[in-house]
């Protein structure tokens, strides 16, 4: 169980914070830096859901995602290793991959197909979550990233990637199924 009873620790001042396996590493390490912006993009998925109380089911959707983003973050924190430790490191499993791919195909099946790509707009709901996208897109370049340094966990990259396709399918659902959805029109705003 996590307990916090002080919030500061003064452990940080010098710019290194604790790995969950008790290393130390820079602030800006490219693992802390992962970890760091998947929290972010739990943020912003936090922020879409001040909007998504008209769709109770992508609601509730979203509070499993969040709760699965603190799973991400605290596999993120503790590095894969030979050496033991004294607990059972929290690990992004396949079952949660797969909840994400039949959120993914029950909102998918009532959308129709696109001819576009969608911008980043519509209702304030879909707007949030393009942009919680987006975030989580960024953390899925920083897993990889790290992942070609050292080791990350396959169901950790597959969760992130799945992720942010859910958020554009739900971006598009709360757009009124996609009927709402802004359509890029190449080349609109050209002189000519």
């Amino acid at each position: 169980m996590v307990k916090l009873n002080k919030i500061y620790t003064r452990t940080g001042d010098k710019g290194t914070t604790g790995l969950g396996s008790g290393e130390r590493r820079s602030k800006a390490d490219l693992r802390v830096e992962a970890y760091g912006t998947v929290d972010e993009a739990n943020a912003c998925i936090g922020l879409a859901r001040l909007h998504t109380g008209a769709w109770p089911a992508i609601d509730a959707m979203l509070s499993r995602m969040q709760n699965d983003l603190f799973d991400l973050g605290a596999d993120l924190c503790v590095p894969p290793s030979d050496k033991p430790l004294d607990y059972e490191p929290l690990r992004i499993v396949t079952a949660q991959v797969k909840q994400v791919e039949a959120d993914i195909d029950l909102l998918n099946a009532k959308l129709h197909p696109l001819k576009s790509f969608v911008l980043p707009a519509g209702s304030p709901a879909s707007a949030h979550l393009h942009l919680a996208r987006t975030v989580v897109r960024r953390a899925e370049r920083l897993m990889v990233a790290l992942a070609e340094r050292e080791a990350v966990g396959a169901e950790a990259l597959q969760y992130v990637n799945r992720l942010s396709d859910f958020l554009f399918v739900a971006a598009r659902a709360v757009n009124d199924n996609g009927n709402a959805d802004v359509l890029w029109i190449p080349g609109k705003s050209r002189q000519g």
